[in-house]
C-alpha cells in the first residue's frame, strides 16, 4: 500500500479525496469549487463519453452546441425549473473591466459596461434549448428532434468534492422534441435504459432503475425517471436521470406545431443526462486500499509491461521480445503500454499501476526469456500466474473478459448483501443508522411523510423501482403493505438510502 494513503475503512471519504489525487485523475483548481481534470482521468472520461456517444447516435440522435450563456427572461419563463436552479446560479452582470485609476496594476469593473439584460450562466439547458426549437419547430414533419450536446455547466456548489459535486462539471445532455405524449415517455424510458446498460456493461456498477418522488424530481418535469447505484461505504449515488418534461417547456416557450390534421398544438418534450460524477461512482464501487481498480473497457491501458533486467543488454534483449508481445496483444485492440523507463525501478512501477487500476501487468525478466513466459497480474484479485509466450495474446483477452465480470459480480455481491427489508419504524432506523445500504421499506406516497424520514434518518427515497428485481434480497416485492413511519397503507416497497 502505498505510504500516508487512507484506508477505505479507516475514513472513506478521506479515502475517495486522496485517491482521486494520488491516482492522478484530478486536483483542485485556483477556482473554489472547480477542478483540475488531469490527462490521466480525462482518458478515463474520454473512453465514456465515446462509447454514450455511440449509443445515442445507435438510437437516432445528433450532437449539437448551445450557448453557455441564458437571458435572464428566458431563465425564468419556466418557473418550476428556475426556482429550482436559482439558488446556485452564477450571473454575469458586465461585459468589461477598466484599469484601476488610483491603482493601475489592478481591474475593476466598468460601471458603463452593464448588460441591458443579465446572463445565466447555464446550469441546464432547457431553456435556451427550447427558445431556439421555437425557430425549428412549425409542422408535425419536424418531429421528433432528436438532439444531445457535451458541454461544461455551473452550479454554485457551497460544498464540493471532486468528480461528485463542483461548481463547474462536464455532462451530456439530451433534448428531444415529440408530437405525443406516448413517444416522449418512450423516449425517456428509452434513454434511461442506455444508461443502465452503459453503466451496467462497461462502468461494471449494477444499477437499479427507478422514478424519483415529487419531492426529488428534476426542476420544470412531469416525471423523473433514474438509475441508482450503491457505493462501498453504503451510499447511494444517483448515476443519471431521465425526465420526461410533459409540455411545460414548450407552454413557456410557446413552441406549438401543426398536426397532419391542421391543428395547432404544443409540443411533448425530455431531457436527460449523465456528467463527470460517473468518474466518482467508479471510483467509489471498485478501487480499495492500494488505488484504483478500473473495468478493463474503461482502462486507458488495458495491460502494462514491465522489464526486469541488469543492464542495457539485457534490457535490450527483453525489449525486442517485449515489443513482440505488445503488438500481437494491440492486434486484439487492447490498449497496452511498454515501460522501459529507468528513472524507476520495476517495484515503484508495480505499486505505480497498480494505484492507477490498470487491469493487468506483465513483467517479463531474462529468465523469462530462457523459458518462454511471463508473469501475469490482475488488479481486481492481485493473483499473478506463470504463463507462456506462446498465444498469449488470447489469454490476456480472454483475461480482460474474466476481470470486467468479475468486479461486476463482486458490485452485485456487495449490493446484495447491503440491500434489507424494514417492516417496522425501529427496524429501518437500526439499518440506517448502523448498517447502511439500500433498505426496502413501504411508503404511505405524501410528500410530509417523506420528508419527516428524511429529517429523522437523513436517508432520502431513491427511487420507486420499475418492476421486478428479482436478484435475491432485490426481489422488491410489489405487494401493498404499511408505511414504515405512519402505518398508513402502501402500495409497494421503495428504495431508501443515505446519498450522495
Amino acid at each position: 500500500m502505498a505510504k500516508n494513503f487512507t484506508k477505505r475503512d479507516e475514513d472513506y471519504s478521506q479515502w475517495y479525496n486522496e485517491l482521486v489525487v494520488k491516482a492522478d485523475l484530478a486536483e483542485h483548481s485556483a477556482v473554489r469549487g472547480c477542478m483540475v481534470i488531469k490527462p490521466y482521468g480525462y482518458a478515463i472520461w474520454e473512453k465514456m463519453q465515446a462509447q454514450l456517444d455511440k449509443m445515442f447516435k445507435a438510437t437516432g440522435h445528433q450532437n449539437a452546441y448551445f450557448p453557455l450563456f441564458v437571458p435572464k427572461s428566458l431563465f425564468e419563463a419556466e418557473e418550476k425549473n428556475a426556482e429550482g436552479f436559482a439558488k446556485e446560479c452564477a450571473i454575469v452582470t458586465h461585459y468589461r473591466l477598466k484599469t484601476d485609476p488610483n491603482n493601475k496594476a489592478k481591474l475593476i469593473v466598468d460601471p458603463e459596461a452593464k448588460l441591458e439584460e443579465e446572463l445565466i450562466v447555464r446550469p441546464t439547458s432547457e431553456a435556451i434549448i427550447w427558445n431556439t426549437y421555437k425557430g425549428w419547430i412549425e409542422s408535425y414533419r419536424d418531429l421528433p428532434i432528436l438532439v444531445n450536446q457535451w458541454a461544461n455547466v455551473v452550479r454554485w456548489e457551497m460544498r464540493t468534492r471532486l468528480f461528485l459535486r463542483t461548481a463547474e462539471f462536464l455532462w451530456q445532455e439530451g433534448h428531444t422534441a415529440h408530437a405525443t405524449k406516448e413517444e416522449a415517455i418512450e423516449e425517456t424510458e428509452k434513454m434511461l435504459g442506455v444508461y443502465a446498460n452503459f453503466v451496467e456493461e462497461f462502468m461494471a456498477v449494477p444499477v437499479i432503475k427507478g422514478i424519483k418522488t415529487e419531492n426529488e424530481r428534476f426542476a420544470g418535469a412531469e416525471e423523473t425517471y433514474c438509475i441508482e447505484a450503491l457505493m462501498q461505504d453504503g451510499k447511494a449515488l444517483q448515476a443519471g436521470t431521465s425526465h420526461f418534461l410533459g409540455q411545460n417547456f414548450a407552454k413557456a416557450f410557446d413552441v406549438k406545431y401543426s398536426t397532419k390534421e391542421g391543428n395547432r398544438e404544443y409540443v411533448w418534450a425530455t431531457s436527460w443526462g449523465v456528467s463527470t460524477r460517473l468518474m466518482g461512482a467508479l471510483i467509489m464501487t471498485h478501487s480499495d486500499d492500494e488505488g484504483l481498480v478500473l473495468p478493463p473497457k474503461l482502462a486507458p491501458i488495458q495491460v502494462v509491461i514491465i522489464p526486469i533486467y541488469k543492464g542495457e543488454e539485457q534490457l535490450a534483449q527483453i525489449s525486442e521480445r517485449a515489443l513482440q508481445i505488445k503488438s500481437e496483444i494491440e492486434a486484439k485492440g487492447i490498449s497496452v503500454k511498454y515501460d522501459d523507463r529507468d528513472t524507476y525501478k520495476p517495484g515503484f512501477k508495480f505499486a505505480d499501476y497498480e494505484m492507477k487500476g490498470v487491469p493487468v501487468r506483465i513483467a517479463i525478466g531474462p529468465r523469462d526469456l530462457e523459458n518462454g513466459t511471463v508473469e501475469v497480474a490482475r488488479r481486481d484479485t492481485k493473483e499473478k500466474e506463470t504463463l507462456q509466450q506462446k498465444d498469449i495474446a488470447n489469454k490476456i483477452e480472454h483475461l480482460l473478459e474474466n476481470i470486467q465480470k468479475n468486479i461486476y459480480q463482486k458490485a452485485i455481491d456487495f449490493r446484495e448483501e447491503k440491500t434489507q427489508k424494514a417492516d417496522t419504524w425501529d427496524e429501518f432506523k437500526t439499518i440506517i443508522d448502523k448498517k447502511g445500504g439500500f433498505v426496502l421499506a413501504h411508503w404511505d406516497g405524501t410528500s410530509e411523510t417523506e420528508e419527516k424520514i428524511k429529517q429523522a434518518t437523513k436517508a432520502t427515497i431513491r427511487c420507486i423501482p420499475l418492476g421486478e428485481y428479482e436478484e435475491g434480497t432485490l426481489n422488491t416485492d410489489s405487494k401493498a403493505g404499511k408505511c414504515v413511519f405512519s402505518g398508513a397503507p402502501s402500495k409497494q416497497r421503495v428504495i431508501f438510502a443515505k446519498a450522495y
